[in-house]
């Protein structure tokens, strides 16, 4: 059964699970094209501007959706939705496995592992697409794990257009395998640096799904 917590999503009037933190873009937005449609019917100028307004109310809406998910069984699952951008190993024995968000996808993140979370620390940077090489420098959230597993670090990195992550839980804070931790809005990174001796289950350019998709073998 999907894990349930206080950062659970809530639901919007159209039945749609919404990502917390996506207030501040979605209510002015659906505000917007509300209004639009409530006076399209005495204004043509208004009823113009009624098209363009519920059609990106009806993307954000699409953008921000939350869905509940039956979480995979396994050591180490994906944290995002996305595809494999790369994969990496670094020179303390780990493997950092790198996930590209597109607008397209959900962008909420959930915990790979079982655990409590050690530490989340925000660094400034920048805001160059996430797909690029450059992103190594961008906005970040950097967490750290206690699991079964030891130390686990995962990085939410902001991109060219997503501009704000929020986390969902603080320093101190269990979390179960596949609960919602975070969001990034609109898209850009997620790396799971994945411990020395845990072999590599996923390849370059697979889709993930958070919380479904295990990044591990046994």
């Amino acid at each position: 059964m999907p894990h349930s917590s206080s950062s659970a999503p809530r639901v919007s009037p159209l039945g749609v699970r919404l990502a917390r933190g996506a207030s501040p873009w979605l209510l002015p937005t659906v505000a917007t094209a509300a209004v639009s449609l409530t006076r399209a019917r005495r204004s043509g100028r208004w009823a113009a501007l009624a098209v363009p307004t519920t059609a990106l109310a009806a993307g954000m809406l699409w953008f921000f959706r939350d869905p509940d998910r039956e979480i995979t069984q396994g050591r180490v699952i994906s944290p995002a939705d996305g595809v494999v951008q790369s994969i990496m190993p670094w020179k303390d024995g780990r493997t950092r496995v790198a996930i590209f968000m597109s607008p397209l996808n959900v962008h909420v993140n959930r915990a790979p592992l079982a655990g409590t979370v050690t530490s989340v620390e925000h660094i400034p940077g920048g805001f160059v697409p996430a797909f690029n090489k450059e992103s190594e420098n961008n906005e970040r959230v950097v967490w750290h794990f206690d699991t079964e597993l030891g130390d686990i670090e995962m990085v939410q990195i902001a991109g060219a257009v997503a501009r704000r992550i929020v986390p969902y839980v603080p320093q101190g804070t269990k979390v179960e395998q596949g609960e919602r931790i975070g969001l990034i809005r609109f898209g850009s990174r997620v790396d799971v640096y994945l411990p020395a001796g845990v072999e590599v289950a996923v390849e370059v350019g697979q889709p993930t799904m958070a919380g479904v998709t295990r990044l591990d073998r046994d």
